[in-house]
């Protein structure tokens, strides 16, 4: 019958779709809390994307955030648009460090990985000091340093910290790939230790029906001779029976006999009517203390003679197995073989004792193998295997098995198959697990953007706290030829008052020019108050005239 893959399960079926939704869901909030961010602290940031037109603004702070979902498709060239949008709008730090976080985590290759990280730590160093010396906001020292905050702290750290994450989840992955790979030898292994003994059970069984047929031709063709003589006419039939034996036996060699003996040609291996009774249990621990094993019999109950041979065969492989792994791992250890026969089981029970000294280093632990055919053999008969150390330092070996087992296609039936959870159990058990097995991550995450803003808003406020601003010249210092703007920095524009008090009492204005009264703030000595008025011609100081003004008492 050829294979056929198991149809899939409802919740397995639907797996991709919940996937697909979820993933909707992530992208839709995350453009939410995007744009949500940027709207509210985009107007309030500092540096020179205040001097930037408004439609620029609104159209770099909107390019931030509808990058944000594509983060997973296009992770690296999203995080150097966002380094960059991060040197203009310092506020983009959160996102860029999210970003930077799950980009650098995606990089496999080293190498590209350092390289990637690099280029986006410089690139909002360059676009700060590039911003801030071409829009005038400040000297390239001061876009310098509010690039190496932003840099530093919005995509070097959480670009480390997602170069350590990618690492630990691709040495998890590798971890994993390597226990399935043992645990698919490991079955294997097992696989092949059941055919071995199922291999084994057919051979023996070969000898077994080929003994007893042969012994049915050899009585049939001695019966057709004796036959041919007192009775003729039963000699045919008598023929019949030895051609039928005869086909059997063929037909048996060659589905069988391909098998052939598995090393149980003499000695206690070969199979007789013996095997499995207390005189061949006796044989095989004599055997052990010819080899310098000392074993100590214990029967208890009956002989197992009168049981089937396929029980006595169990028992005789079990005591096999277990003094054979004596003599090669515990060699000098003293071993308690006991076998117990009661009137519907039977159990075999090996112990050993520590050895006195330690199995060589090439020994190893063995493969297991034949404790995996014995655990076959025992469950074809609808019994069990125990094995395990002992607290002593030896091991223990214990079958027990029916002594009247049911027909063999009876005690070899056993589930292959695991009942399926229903689409409905499978909700209800595993999804809130799920939830629960994320929040962690969920809770690092929030405290990481958390520290991650502190750091920035610490960082950025020192800079800009530490920033050289020009400071407006004195009124000593105007002088004529100066410019209405630096004019108007060092005297705080015209005053309405002081033009007022002036009027009539001025000297006269140059032609072509405009003045301006500034006031002065002094107050009036001896009933006159000091007024200066500054005249332009275009952008350009002409006139400096000081003047006084009676106030009224």
């Amino acid at each position: 019958m050829p294979f056929m893959s198991p149809p899939a399960r409802p919740h397995e079926a639907a797996a991709p779709r919940r996937r697909t939704k979820r993933r909707r869901l992530a992208i839709l909030l995350e453009s939410v809390v995007a744009f949500g961010y940027l709207g509210v602290l985009g107007p309030y940031t500092f540096g020179y994307f205040q001097l930037l037109p408004a439609e620029l603004k609104v159209a770099l702070c909107a390019a931030a955030a509808v990058l944000l979902p594509f983060r997973r498709r296009f992770p690296v060239t999203c995080l150097l648009v966002l380094a960059a949008f991060a040197g203009a709008l310092p506020v983009c730090g959160m996102l860029t460090a999210l970003v930077a976080y799950d980009a650098i985590r995606r990089v496999d290759d080293p190498r590209r990985r350092t390289v990637v990280l690099l280029t986006a730590t410089l690139v909002p160093v360059l676009t700060a000091v590039v911003g801030t010396v071409c829009t005038g906001d400040g000297s390239w020292r001061y876009g310098f340093a509010q690039g190496v905050v932003v840099g530093g702290i919005g995509v070097l750290i959480p670009g480390l910290v997602g170069s350590s994450r990618g690492q630990q989840d691709r040495l998890l992955v590798a971890l994993r790939e390597r226990a399935a790979a043992a645990e698919e030898a490991r079955r294997l292994i097992d696989s092949a230790s059941r055919v071995e003994e199922r291999s084994r059970i057919a051979a023996e069984m070969h000898d077994l029906v080929g003994h007893r047929l042969s012994l049915i031709s050899l009585h049939s063709g001695g019966l057709e001779m004796a036959l041919a003589a007192k009775a003729p006419e039963l000699k045919d039939e008598a023929a019949q029976v030895r051609a039928a034996t005869r086909d059997a036996m063929n037909e048996l060699r060659a589905v069988l006999g391909v098998l052939g003996p598995l090393g149980r040609d003499t000695g206690t291996e070969a199979l007789t009517d013996a095997t499995g009774t207390r005189a061949d249990i006796d044989a095989l621990a004599e055997e052990s203390r010819a080899a310098g094993v000392t074993v100590a019999v214990d029967w208890q109950g009956a002989d197992l003679d009168g049981l089937e041979p396929r029980v006595r065969r169990a028992v005789h492989r079990v005591v096999r197995e277990a003094l054979t792994n004596v003599h090669r791992y515990a060699t000098g250890a003293a071993v308690d073989l006991t076998v117990e026969h009661s009137a519907d089981r039977v159990r075999v029970t090996v112990r050993n004792d520590a050895p006195p000294t330690p199995p060589e280093a090439t020994t190893g632990l063995g493969t297991g193998r034949g404790l995996t055919g014995l655990r076959e053999r025992v469950g074809l008969l609808g019994g069990a295997l125990r094995t395990g150390p002992t607290g002593a330092g030896g091991f223990l070996v214990e079958a027990s098995v029916p002594a009247h087992p049911a027909s063999p296609a009876a005690s070899a039936a056993r589930p292959d198959t695991i009942p399926a959870l229903d689409a409905e159990d499978h909700r209800r058990s595993g999804a809130l697990p799920g939830v629960l097995r994320h929040l962690p991550g969920i809770a690092t995450g929030i405290l990481g953007l958390v520290g991650v803003g502190t750091m920035l808003a610490f960082g950025l406020s020192l800079v800009h706290s530490s920033r050289q601003v020009p400071q407006p010249p004195s009124p000593d210092s105007i002088h004529v030829g100066m410019g209405r703007k630096t004019v108007e920095q060092a005297v705080y524009f015209d005053n309405g008052l002081a033009r007022a008090a002036a009027r009539g009492h001025e000297p006269p204005r140059p032609s072509g020019t405009d003045c301006i009264f500034p006031y002065s703030g002094d107050d009036p000595v001896e009933g006159r108050v000091e007024i200066t008025r500054y005249c332009f011609r275009g952008d350009v100081l002409t006139d400096i005239d000081t003047f006084f003004v009676r106030v009224a008492p």
